[in-house]
């Protein structure tokens, strides 16, 4: 089969291009290898792949109407996995329009590229940001999520609307995964798992928001591409007969998933696994709650994993382990 997977440079993106290239499918990847954090991580990850004899790289920016236009119509993919995005919360605040541009501009050409060349599904990558102010726990994809705290999450809520508005109108199967807290290695800069790591390792302090008291759903790289490359496979059908009672799933081909680990972690727990796995007590920072952020997060995964038979499983003492492992060859290799 042949994929399109946007992100391909990306931390999410570049392991399921990795997984789709092993089970024998074509991939396209697109990047536009953006300075949002380091160039040069995102190109480390592309030479993991870059060998493959059935992935093809491609740099283009989601906001290009004709590329991406040009690009669906000469490749003809059959299922799309879009995973590329401005990325961060506290970065909207400063530059709105970057979100506009990759969360919604590139997203129509996305969902335009998939409606005019009669792609089979598209799976996207919405955030568990979308739950905002909700402090029903744990957070489930039946909850109504109208209140974003941040312009990133109100983005990928767009995103969920309008995937919706085009499996009604145009017959296109649409699955929107709300992902929880991704970690693991190759991992983003500009997330605490990185950013703890580092300065530990080099006698820094780190910032530990909200006086530490905060929780989050931290969920392995692994499991997340396993949740995702299961549910390309099981393609949303038109059912007439759905009462639209949850916000999850309508009388369209459209689903949204929640995939997160079900099991929130408190910050200081998290900490203590970084301080484990390197060997070293952290100097820490006890700052306030920062604008857009939220003081925990919990997934609820029932309707996934009775969906594709998978629940992710990961332990944070493992998951961070093999971070701080990865981290250390990486910064060597610098």
């Amino acid at each position: 089969m042949k994929f399109l997977v946007t992100g391909a440079a990306g931390f999410i993106g570049n392991v399921v291009a990795q997984r789709l290239c092993q089970q024998g499918h074509d991939v396209v990847g697109l990047d536009n290898l953006n300075d949002y954090y380091d160039p040069n991580l995102k190109l480390a990850r592309l030479k993991r792949i870059e060998h493959l004899a059935n992935f093809r790289f491609i740099k283009m920016d989601l906001a290009d109407r004709d590329g991406m236009a040009n690009l669906f119509s000469s490749e003809k993919f059959e299922r799309v996995i879009h995973l590329a995005a401005q990325a961060g919360v506290r970065y909207s605040i400063e530059n709105p329009m970057a979100y506009i541009d990759s969360n919604i501009v590139g997203f129509a050409t996305i969902l335009e590229g998939c409606r005019h060349n009669k792609v089979q599904h598209l799976v996207y990558a919405s955030s568990s940001s979308v739950y905002g102010m909700n402090d029903k726990m744990p957070f489930s994809t039946d909850d109504a999520v109208d209140h974003p705290v941040s312009l990133y999450a109100a983005t990928k809520k767009s995103n969920e609307l309008m995937a919706h508005t085009y499996s009604h109108l145009y017959d296109l199967p649409t699955t929107g995964l709300r992902f929880f807290t991704v970690y693991g290695p190759w991992g983003r800069p500009d997330m605490a798992p990185f950013l703890f790591t580092d300065a530990i390792l080099n006698d820094r302090e780190i910032k530990v928001f909200n006086h530490g008291k905060m929780k989050r759903d931290f969920t392995y790289i692994d499991d997340i591409v396993e949740g995702i490359v299961r549910i390309q496979d099981v393609v949303p059908q038109r059912n007439p007969e759905n009462p639209n009672t949850s916000p999850s799933s309508s009388k369209a081909p459209y689903k949204v998933f929640n995939i997160g680990n079900n099991e929130p972690i408190a910050l200081m727990s998290f900490i203590e696994a970084i301080e484990k796995a390197a060997g070293k007590e952290a100097k820490k920072n006890y700052m306030p709650m920062q604008a857009g952020d939220v003081p925990a997060t919990f997934a609820d995964i029932d309707s996934l994993q009775n969906e594709v038979g998978f629940k992710p499983a990961t332990n944070i003492a493992y998951g961070m382990q093999q971070f701080v492992d990865w981290y250390r060859i990486y910064k060597e290799r610098e």
